[in-house]
């Protein structure tokens, strides 16, 4: 059993032509970066601002906010060398499997499938929640039991399913489509933040910054399976405030960036990937830290850090200082960017699924293009069916946070493979050299594994599961239907 087996960059760029499973070449430069900005410009922003600076970091949550963009920095150099040299649908799964081998390949897929599956669903409910608020602000009141997720006093989450339905049709006519729709969304999602930023600088209250990193408070009532795995294997009683809060707020924010490396996803349809994807990658990310680092200092300036909303953070501040129209525009800017992040999170996740069908590892027939719109369409169709139902049936709060983990473990390894391929194929021509190796891969396998161990000992015991999970899937299906084991049977009897 050889569950090493790599399969070549050539023959998974070979692949990539065959006529049945060939995608369009439909994305640009730009097209790809607008990509990146309209996943991350989204939950991060609305959210989790306010309940940071609340119960973490204080005024000084900027600061998390941009330790957490070095560290998704340090990854996206990583991967825009792999991007750029194997651009191939199916982002860490289809670079893991060129360097550490079919298994390591499979788990990451598997990772994946749960990150954007569950990070689509979360954030679906998340706009389902601002849906129904804007809806009541204009007299319409939904009954909480179509409009709130189970655990929360809903049965079932009707916005939030009609959101991921509508989302995954869109997807199924076409990237190109997609991409339409996502930049002219984008573009107001981005007004919105700009809005936020020199608006709110007028109200500005300088004694809200004092102090601007809060002494520490102990919090020795976040303990057992709930307390984060670094004081379980360190002793270290958590934190709110001071340098260790701002340290723990970043394994929160970190959510705020979660979907970058889906440009890697699109490598298959980009015109010029060698030159596009590092671009799409790099750009997008230095955006969003940018204006992730601005919006969140001018919130906590203009109300006090123990005042902020947690529900709706920007919106709350401005009708803190009386003006509710301001407050108003951020909520539908809210509900109108949400969208786009389920959008993208969906188009990840039916790449990925498409790439692992088409070696063989998931039922072959996902791995069909439409014919008319040259989209992976019944990937999409399925994975858009399971998030439907995900956001609408299953209480998703304690879940959210093996959103994170995944990610990390997926940037873990790509960092990982950067050094592994540079040694095993240094002829392969890189558009895009990652700099400084192997200290910034190193640097960034530190960096994932500081944020790792900051995560809740529960969510390290879900993820585990789930690998257990895949990995007997994998024993009973993948590795029988693996085409790479299959060329390999058929050249030894050869």
């Amino acid at each position: 059993m050889n569950l090493l087996r790599t399969k070549s960059v050539e023959q998974s760029i070979r692949d990539t032509e065959q006529p049945a499973h060939r995608l369009r070449r439909d994305l640009s430069a730009l097209d790809l970066t607008v990509f990146g900005i309209g996943v991350i410009i989204g939950t991060g922003i609305f959210v989790l601002t306010g309940q940071v600076a609340k119960e973490k970091a204080g005024p000084a949550v900027a600061l998390s906010f941009i330790l957490a963009a070095v560290v998704c920095g340090l990854a996206a150099l990583c991967y825009a060398e792999f991007a750029s040299t194997v651009p191939v649908a199916g982002s860490a799964y289809t670079f893991s499997y060129a360097t550490l081998g079919e298994l390591p390949a499979w788990i990451i897929g598997w990772d994946l499938i749960l990150e954007m599956a569950l990070g689509a669903a979360v954030v679906a409910v998340g706009w389902s929640g601002y849906f129904a608020s804007l809806l009541d602000d204009m007299g319409i009141t939904l009954p909480a039991s179509i409009a709130a997720p189970p655990g929360e006093g809903g049965t079932v989450n009707v916005p939030a399913i009609c959101l991921v339905l509508l989302v995954t049709a869109l997807l199924v006519l076409g990237i190109k489509v997609s991409s339409r729709v996502n930049a002219v969304v984008v573009g107001i999602k981005v007004s919105i933040v700009l809005l936020v930023i020199f608006a709110g600088l007028f109200f500005i209250d300088g004694a809200n910054y004092k102090p601007f990193i809060p002494p520490a408070q102990s919090t020795p009532e976040v303990s057992g399976l709930k307390a984060p795995l670094m004081q379980e294997l360190f002793g270290i009683t958590p934190v709110s405030f001071g340098w260790l809060g701002i340290f723990a707020a970043i394994a929160i924010v970190f959510f705020a960036y979660i979907g970058f490396d889906i440009v890697a996803t699109a490598a298959e349809e980009a015109r010029r990937p060698q030159r596009d994807l590092p671009i799409g990658l790099i750009g997008s990310l230095l955006v969003t830290a940018v204006l992730y680092a601005a919006v969140s200092t001018v919130v906590a300036g203009m109300q006090n850090y123990k005042k902020l909303s947690i529900e709706a953070p920007l919106a709350d501040a401005f009708k803190s200082v009386g003006h509710p129209v301001f407050a108003t525009i951020i909520s539908v800017g809210a509900v109108i960017g949400l969208t786009t992040v389920v959008l993208i999170l969906l188009l990840g996740q039916s790449r990925i699924f498409f790439a692992m069908s088409r070696d063989g590892l998931m039922p072959g027939w996902l791995s069909a293009v439409h014919p008319r719109f040259g989209t992976p369409y019944r990937a999409t169709v399925i994975m858009g069916v399971i998030v439907a139902v995900l956001a609408g049936f299953i209480p998703l709060a304690e879940l959210a946070e093996l959103v994170n983990i995944g990610t990390l473990f997926a940037f873990l390894v790509v960092s990982i493979a950067v050094v592994i391929l540079r040694r095993t194929r240094p002829d392969l021509p890189r558009a895009f050299r990652t700099p400084w190796v192997p200290l910034t891969p190193i640097l960034s396998v530190l960096a994932c594994l500081f944020v790792m161990i900051n995560l809740p000992v529960e969510t390290w015991l879900r993820f585990l599961a789930w690998m257990v999970v895949g990995i007997v899937f994998y024993g009973f299906y993948g590795y029988r239907h693996s085409r790479v084991r299959g060329a390999e049977a058929v050249s030894v009897k050869s």
